[in-house]
């Protein structure tokens, strides 16, 4: 199974349908009942499946079927063939997340075979990579025509160590427009990119603030919410007062941080401080932030039925934090119980010659038999 899916190009850029296809003939050669849920683009598929009856909520297993871009990564053969050698299966996506995918594909017969008095849903999403937002239509639907779970496990790769917890992931542009002029006579025009250094260095302080103000929880690495640069792009010439700058940002924020609060923050700054900057010589420019995407955060919730279950399922006595996003946030905003945990390492995710190790997917068949007895007990 995991051979056949790793076959798909499934990066984030792409359309996913073919693999979804390939999932749905799947499903509907063990008479498994499943539903589509398409993005509005019409290029992309979720796919909702349930094992077991189909008059009550169960257990969700939900993975994500887009993986990262393998541009300009020097792999060492065709990351969309799977390779298998010494003890390791190599191939994009192989450990995330089409890992886990497979694993929940494979245990259908397993499902099948067992009177489930719980069911058993699986849900493949898209987009995960870039937005999360592959899961908002298909939990829209949860409650109307599609089930709503009692508890979800999102199987992102976390060594079958139960995430109870990770930060928030939201991303912005901010972008200042000023007016051109010759350097020489700068009152003629809006510096942009000196105004944008401003601004950068008002997220430099809020980022010494966040780090100042730590996490109570002590349970994060690095323990505190971060902000961080990535990109700026602005002026043409060296004697040209800047037209445009602007730089893509983000912050990654404790569960219990405000979404609102960093962006408002350099808002108010950016009114009260960078605007009267750029324009003291006119009514040149103005400063425009977008935020591109919020990933929301994922809060402990002690003694829940996903902790309790996935815990049965791992033999794992304690929880633990993630320092990435997954889609398990919007789960919870949605009111589901769920936590993440799945075969595998995140550390190997993302690279050239990504792999899942034989041992892991063998662990993580004894974790799909025990789910199977446990919803038939």
């Amino acid at each position: 199974m995991l051979e056949r899916l790793v076959g798909f190009d499934t990066e984030s850029s792409r359309s996913n349908i073919p693999l979804i296809d390939f999932v749905a003939e799947y499903l509907a050669g063990w008479g498994v009942p499943f539903w589509r849920v398409p993005n509005a683009a019409g290029d992309k598929q979720a796919i909702f499946a349930t094992v077991g009856p189909a008059d009550r909520g169960g257990i969700l297993l939900s993975g994500h079927t887009d993986c990262v871009s393998v541009e300009g990564q020097d792999w060492t053969a065709d990351p969309f063939r799977l390779r298998v050698e010494s003890g390791r299966a190599h191939g994009r996506g192989a450990v995330d997340m089409k890992g886990f995918d497979a694993l929940a594909l494979a245990a259908v017969p397993d499902f099948l075979d067992v009177e489930l008095k719980t069911p058993i849903h699986i849900l493949l999403s898209y987009d995960e990579e870039t937005t999360c937002l592959g899961v908002a239509d298909a939990i829209a639907r949860f409650g109307c025509d599609l089930p709503r779970p009692t508890a979800v496990i999102v199987g992102e790769p976390t060594s079958l160590d139960v995430v109870d917890a990770h930060k928030s992931v939201a991303t912005f542009v901010t972008t200042v427009h000023g007016f051109e002029a010759h350097s020489a006579k700068p009152y003629l025009g809006a510096n942009a990119v000196m105004v944008a250094g401003e601004l950068l260095a008002e997220l430099n302080r809020l980022a010494d603030e966040m780090m100042e103000r730590g996490d109570p929880s002590g349970r994060f690495d690095p323990p505190y919410t971060t902000v961080h640069v990535g990109r700026i792009m602005g002026g043409t010439a060296r004697n040209i007062l800047p037209k445009l700058c602007c730089f893509n940002w983000e912050f990654r924020g404790l569960p219990d941080l405000d979404p609102a609060e960093i962006p408002t923050r350099l808002e108010r700054f950016a009114t009260a401080a960078a605007l009267p900057r750029l324009n003291r010589f006119g009514e040149f420019g103005r400063i425009e932030t977008v935020r591109e995407v919020l990933v929301p955060g994922l809060a402990p919730d002690p003694g829940s039925p996903a902790e309790t279950l996935a815990k049965r399922l791992t033999g794992r006595n304690g929880t633990v934090t993630a320092a990435y996003g997954t889609e398990a946030g919007r789960f919870q905003e949605a009111g589901i119980p769920t936590v993440v945990c799945g075969p595998g390492s995140i550390d190997r995710a993302h690279q050239p010659d990504e792999y899942i190790t034989l041992d892991e997917l063998a662990e993580g068949e004894r974790f799909m038999r025990k789910l199977a007895e446990l919803c038939s007990g």
